[in-house]
């Protein structure tokens, strides 16, 4: 099975001012090629990757230094998404079952100190009548790179 990227997007500051670029992934994104294609890019607070799949679920991958921080919208799409299981084999978090609910799992206080706390986060990722793009969308808007997310996402084509 190919994953269905909506998109990925990597957003980062640099001296206050937000830009927000696409990454080009070639094949069946890993989340290892994610981290390293984050790395790439300078980020006084580190780099954000958004990442869309399939209007299913989303991925924040965050690379500050070092070490990579991690949220999955819905811990339930490791039991059909390559992408998804390696984020969950990365949390060392349990397979879920396709029954249980769709529940974020990892890192939700991943971007508290950009200006989302991880109760909004919670609350976003709770929210079912969202589609991932929209949450990702409602995450930059907050974070006040919300026109350049746009630009970045049409861009993609």
């Amino acid at each position: 099975m190919t994953t269905d990227l909506d998109f990925a997007v990597a957003a980062y500051t640099e001296d206050g001012v937000w830009t927000v670029t696409p990454l080009v992934l070639r094949g069946e994104p890993e989340l290892s090629t994610l981290v390293s294609a984050l790395r790439r890019y300078p980020g006084e607070a580190g780099v954000l990757g958004m990442i869309s799949v399939d209007e299913d679920f989303f991925i924040l991958l965050r690379v500050i230094g070092g070490r990579a921080r991690l949220l999955i919208s819905d811990v339930t799409a490791a039991t059909e998404w390559p992408l998804a299981r390696q984020v969950v084999d990365e949390l060392d978090i349990p397979l879920a079952d396709d029954d249980d609910e769709q529940v974020p799992a990892g890192d939700l206080g991943i971007i508290a100190d950009l200006g989302m706390s991880a109760m909004d986060l919670g609350a976003l990722c709770d929210d079912v009548d969202l589609y991932p793009e929209e949450m990702l969308e409602e995450i930059a808007e907050t974070l006040g790179f919300g026109n350049q997310f746009h630009e970045a996402i049409e861009a993609l084509g």
